[in-house]
């Protein structure tokens, strides 16, 4: 993999430094993709590479037929899924950095266009993309070692795609150099904020009864006995281990069924970051926060560690919580907007929760407690903009153990059209609004066929 990197890198060099050609740098909108493309700006601007950037939801074949053909091309976070159009399209010089699954037919043998990083052809290593970018910058500016720095954004995103409870070896490499501090415990966060703010709201883990309610936050605070003072509380590092063992098994108690402690419990990734020690997943969801609620600038800002930026995006992040929580409480509500099957539920959302929050509901509710491992857990959500006629498509497996989703969207995507990309137990896609009741039938189709093949 390193050896692709190197290979990769030197080729890119090549195009811009000796044929003098500026790039075209697009990338997706979550955390990942926002951290991605962090690292590849600050990585350009310390060589003088002329770029630009533009952040996107996902791609169309129309947006990869728009692109401008003398600039090299290069997606991040993105693209393995859009072989196809980028094969069709006149684009000459394509660079692919991505860690998402490519069409089988792609597996032994990639477009002229194209030249590509991605562990899915290389052993299938679990990395980030963000990851990939930062040692992608490391081999184009290896005499900078102020690029080191830039490791901490790629911990970010690899938290942020929940690539940090089984750490890859090259994404250690990446932890090393980011000096990380590691403390475990209970996996919530910001584990360095008052816990009763931290347990309300709280929405991965969710906790039934205290997730997005206050008193039900002071009643299980009152039962593991961690007291108020001053009106706050202690945050989750400061806790002792009599204390935090006592959190853990009421937090057990209220999300039931066959959930072990390995699913709530782990290392906190805690890094510098404004000349403080903060919380990584809390930087990691605050960003993705910022995207998904339309303010990319902001995110790639915030990675940016621009002070100005942190205020605004703290305001968004409280607003964002708050559209998650209404998300939930919809989600576990909804009647005739689901459909639940053997093995599989089928939320569609329609306009009642945001299209760029609806996948975070999706991941929320496959690590609840609410649905049995390997249970398919598909989210549809309209455009907020009414005039896209789109809609967001999230599919997650509840668990490590059961069917490939991306695969199943990618048999009613052939049928019905559109767009897929993703990863076995997380994976997306995006279809037009008039083939919303086609995709559901289906989609219900294949999923009932595949629970009689098991």
């Amino acid at each position: 993999m390193l050896a692709r990197i190197k290979e990769v890198s030197d080729r890119f060099l090549k195009k811009v430094k000796e044929e003098g050609r500026s790039a075209y740098v697009i990338s997706h909108n979550d955390t990942d993709g926002i951290t991605s493309a962090a690292i590849i700006s600050k990585a350009f601007r310390t060589l003088d590479i002329s770029f630009e950037l533009k952040i996107i939801k996902g791609l169309e074949e129309q947006f990869i037929s728009d692109l401008p053909k003398d600039k090299i091309i290069l997606f991040l976070d993105l693209a393995s899924g859009s072989l196809d159009y980028i094969s069709n399209s006149e684009l000459k010089d394509v660079f692919i950095i991505d860690h998402h699954e490519l069409p089988r037919k792609y597996e032994e043998k990639l477009p002229e266009n194209v030249i590509m990083i991605n562990p899915q052809l290389h052993k299938k290593e679990a990395i980030s993309s963000s990851g990939l970018c930062y040692l992608f910058a490391k081999e184009i500016n290896a005499n900078n070692a102020a690029i080191k720095d830039l490791a901490k954004l790629a911990v970010l995103g690899l938290i942020g795609d929940m690539m940090e409870r089984s750490v890859s070896r090259l994404s250690n490499i990446i932890i090393q150099d980011a000096n990380i501090i590691k403390k475990r415990g209970v996996l919530l966060y910001p584990s360095t904020r008052p816990l009763h703010r931290t347990l309300e709201f709280s929405s991965n883990p969710f906790i039934p009864g205290v997730s997005g309610d206050s008193e039900g936050t002071r009643e299980l605070l009152k039962e593991v006995g961690i007291e108020f003072n001053n009106g706050k509380t202690k945050s989750l590092i400061e806790l002792d281990e009599e204390e935090m063992s006592r959190l853990v098994t009421a937090i057990l108690l209220r999300r039931m069924k066959k959930q072990q402690d390995e699913n709530i419990i782990g290392d906190i990734f805690l890094l510098k970051f404004f000349n403080k020690l903060e919380d990584a997943r809390e930087l990691s969801a605050m960003i993705n926060a910022c995207s998904r609620l339309g303010d990319t600038s902001t995110a790639l800002l915030l990675c940016y560690e621009n002070l100005a930026a942190k205020k605004n995006a703290e305001s968004l992040y409280a607003k964002y919580k708050q559209f998650i929580i209404s998300g939930l409480k919809f989600a576990q509500e909804a009647k005739e907007n689901k459909i639940q099957g053997n093995g599989y539920v089928i939320l569609n959302a329609k306009d009642k929760v945001k299209d760029t929050i609806i996948g975070t509901i999706a991941s929320i509710l496959s690590n609840s407690s609410i649905y049995e491992e390997g249970t398919v857990i598909i989210t549809m959500a309209y455009y907020e903009n009414p005039q896209d006629k789109k809609i967001k498509i999230s599919a997650r497996m509840a668990g490590r153990n059961g069917r490939n989703v991306r695969e199943i969207l990618a048999r009613v995507i052939e049928k019905v059209g559109g767009e897929v990309g993703g990863h076995e137990f997380a994976a997306g896609a995006l279809i037009n609004k008039d083939k919303e009741d086609e995709f559901i039938k289906i989609l219900k189709a294949n999923l009932e066929i595949e629970v009689v093949k098991v």
